[in-house]
């Protein structure tokens, strides 16, 4: 009864007391929080709010005449469909990217990671300059494309490659690391179930990298939207058909044009941002209904291969750790 008596003592001595504020695991949360809503504002907030206030300038009749220019609605039109179909390209190139680097190990491996993120590091003028000369009538690429039939410098498809180019790390950075983390037990117990390689992708790893896809794709689209500088060598910038909406912001900015140039730039930016919510949201859609169709999958599969490494069956070796 003495020990439990002086434990009871101890431990009543050892409660802090409630002091009605919650601790933080990291300190200054407070400060840091307040640095980061005031560089957000300045970098981002602030400068959107500068175009959406400049654009409001123009009076609703000026807005409908611009936004039923033909022009304008052609160059808008090039821009979101060339930087929609290098997107959705990207997603597959660069997942099957992602899935090489990841998986397999061969020589050159480490190069070609590294060269992942020369789209980063090159400037856009470099790349466009760069395509223009590989895809020209001339170049090592376009002289063979062009005995097909196949003309790539100043046509849509030229205005697809670049932003290919340029959105390939999106892709490849935001899945890379997921596929490096997702746990291979739960392939090895769905494949010891008799499941096949395609219903080990399609019921395990899918579901888990769509997010990582997603994300990948909205980033890239995002950037092709935007896109001026390697696409304005190898577009042309024909009127009505390689026109994009940057050149003509671009262009109103040198004619002093600043309400016609941010009202160009608001179009732009509605319509990305849109196009990724409605992405995103379609695809969190898709991925709800696919993990709750696959859940039980999941499960089984995670609870089998808890089986299979306490105990083996016959004739199967557990997956190493």
């Amino acid at each position: 009864m003495a020990n439990l008596t002086s434990l009871d003592a101890d431990s009543s001595q050892q409660v802090t007391p409630y002091t009605g504020r919650q601790q933080t695991v990291l300190p200054g949360f407070g400060l840091s929080l307040g640095i980061t809503v005031v560089m957000l504002s300045l970098i981002v907030m602030l400068p959107l709010a500068a175009v959406v206030i400049e654009s409001l300038q123009l009076s609703a009749t000026a807005w409908q005449d611009l936004l039923q220019s033909e022009r304008i609605r052609h160059a808008l039109g090039v821009s979101i469909g060339t930087a929609l179909a290098a997107a959705l390209a990207n997603v597959l190139l660069g997942g099957l990217l992602a899935w090489v680097l990841v998986r397999y190990e061969f020589p050159g491996r480490r190069l070609l990671d590294a060269l992942i993120d020369l789209p980063f590091a090159l400037p856009t003028a470099v790349a466009g300059i760069a395509l223009t000369a590989l895809y020209s009538a001339d170049g090592w690429f376009g002289r063979w494309l062009l005995s097909w039939g196949i003309e790539v410098n100043y046509q849509p498809l030229g205005i697809t490659l670049a932003l290919l180019f340029i959105g390939l790390p999106f892709v490849v950075r935001t899945v890379q690391p997921v596929l490096g983390s997702l746990p291979q037990e739960l392939e090895a117990a769905a494949s010891t179930l008799g499941a096949s390689r395609w219903q080990i992708f399609y019921r395990i790893v899918l579901p888990l990298i769509t997010p990582a896809l997603l994300t990948g794709f909205t980033l890239a689209l995002a950037r092709g939207i935007g896109e001026y500088g390697s696409v304005i060598f190898i577009a042309g910038n024909i009127p009505f058909k390689t026109e994009i909406a940057p050149l003509l912001i671009v262009s109103s900015l040198e004619e002093y044009d600043y309400a016609t140039a941010t009202a160009i730039a608001v179009s732009t930016n509605w319509a990305s941002t849109s196009t990724r919510l409605a992405v995103s949201t379609c695809g969190l859609k898709s991925l709800v209904n696919s993990c709750t169709d696959h859940g039980s999958f999941l499960k089984f599969s995670a609870i089998s291969h808890a089986a299979i490494i306490s105990e083996p069956p016959i004739g199967v070796t557990a997956p190493s750790q």
